[in-house]
């Protein structure tokens, strides 16, 4: 259980700057005996600090700039220490967002709390309440944990899925000193894709490729039983799969047939390996 001697911590990750005051003041009045440890405005910095700082509760906005607020959650979460002297309940979550209703339905179908922007003292005020009954009630245990991630999990993938059947081929275009082409790739090819930067990268055991399409578009056309994600980045042809390792640290990698590189498996992926 956490000890009630010592006061509350929040982070704010928010990239408005007076909207994050806004919420940092109204939190002073509701919450007086919080302590804010940090407020940052992008999503790499959230996890830093998260890291540095291992606060009690995270307020992360969805939009900022490159990682969202729930890619910076997933992030932090695969490498917050769980075990050993000194390990701290991973945080509870709070998202902000401005009204979207998918988005609202995605929270509430994974009874993750979310605030609606601009910040509603009311509102507030319910989320206050339900963190102060969270922050008394939970454990440092592996279910607590593994409840978070398989809520990361499910907001990560949960995106409408487009209308059709999976994608047979990729189309690819090759550009060359006689101008662009655009090639066919049929997807029974393909080994695994990894997002770089503003691309995909489109490995098969001949070569590999450059698209645009996001990795997350590109999820929701790829058939779940064939392509695996295994990693924020990265997501691998499962039959394509020769062995699993984890070191000693905990780490899980994965090697394919016809690639040399290991692959790190993230922890919040982890789950697909479980008979280990």
């Amino acid at each position: 259980m956490i000890a009630s001697t010592t006061p509350p911590t929040a982070l704010i990750a928010e990239d408005e700057t007076l909207l994050a005051e806004a919420l940092r003041t109204e939190l002073a009045l509701l919450w007086p005996e919080l302590r804010f440890v940090a407020s940052v405005g992008d999503g790499a910095s959230a996890v830093a600090q998260a890291l540095s700082a291992q606060p009690d509760v995270l307020f992360f906005d969805i939009r900022m700039p490159g990682m969202s607020g729930i890619e910076a959650a997933a992030a932090l979460a695969d490498t917050w220490v769980t075990d050993g002297p000194g390990a701290k309940p991973f945080p509870a979550l709070v998202f902000v967002t401005a009204y979207d209703q998918y988005a609202v339905a995605a929270f509430e179908a994974q009874a993750i709390d979310y605030l609606l922007k601009p910040v509603q003292a009311d509102r507030l005020q319910k989320t206050v309440s339900k963190l102060k009954s969270t922050l008394a009630s939970r454990s440092q245990s592996a279910i607590d944990f593994e409840a978070t991630m398989s809520q990361l999990r499910a907001l990560l993938g949960d995106a409408p899925a487009p209308a059709g059947a999976p994608l047979k081929v990729i189309q690819v275009s090759i550009t060359s000193a006689q101008g662009s082409t655009i090639q066919m790739v049929p997807i029974d090819e393909v080994l695994y894709f990894e997002a770089a930067d503003k691309y995909v990268r489109v490995l098969t055991a001949a070569r590999e490729y450059l698209i645009r399409t996001p990795l997350k578009e590109l999820l929701g056309q790829l058939d779940p039983q064939v392509f695996w994600q295994i990693h924020r980045g990265t997501v691998v042809r499962a039959l394509a799969i020769t062995s699993v390792t984890r070191d000693e640290a905990g780490k899980t990698s994965l090697s394919l047939r016809g690639i040399p590189d290991k692959l790190a498996v993230s922890r919040l992926y982890s789950h697909l390996f479980k008979a280990m």
